[in-house]
């Protein structure tokens, strides 16, 4: 068994036709070992026929010892089941489809504003633009109380 495979018991089976389902995989797998649990993850559903049952062209099996897994991933890779090529290997957790902290927005995250955002007067919004036009605003402002001192003077 290869390292880091230890502890693993389900198996992912994949390129399994449409006329298969639950019953004819716990068939054919069960000559492995003692098996748990099949899954065959449906696929999404036509609303206007309810009855009709799709999968998406794999499943999961998961044995009740890791070395009854490994038997079925080295007998029943790349082997047929009713016509069509089977690839069966370890099962993947799945990655990415869940944020780390749940459904909150990534801007929520005190580490990612620091890193991310500016502040607002350098950051070309609105508030951004007003305070620029206001500081220029001023600068000509006081300008003009310059040249009109000057003036005064004269």
């Amino acid at each position: 068994m290869e390292e880091g495979t230890k502890g693993k018991k389900t198996i992912f089976i994949g390129g399994i036709g449409d006329d298969v389902d639950e019953t004819v995989i716990y068939e054919h797998f069960a000559a492995f070992g003692d098996i748990i649990e099949v899954q065959l993850p449906p696929a999404p559903t036509n609303p206007s026929q309810p009855t009709e049952f799709k999968h998406r062209g794999f499943a999961f099996v998961t044995y009740s010892s890791p070395a009854d897994a490994q038997d079925a991933i080295d007998n029943m890779d790349l082997n047929e089941l009713r016509g069509r090529v089977l690839k069966v290997n370890q099962a993947k957790a799945m990655k990415g489809l869940q944020p780390p902290d749940g459904n909150r927005a990534i801007w929520e995250s005190e580490e990612w504003l620091q890193q991310h955002a500016k502040p607002l007067a350098q950051s070309g919004g609105v508030q951004g633009r007003t305070a620029q036009q206001g500081s220029s605003a001023e600068k000509d402002e006081e300008q003009t109380n310059a040249e009109d001192a000057d003036a005064m003077e004269e």
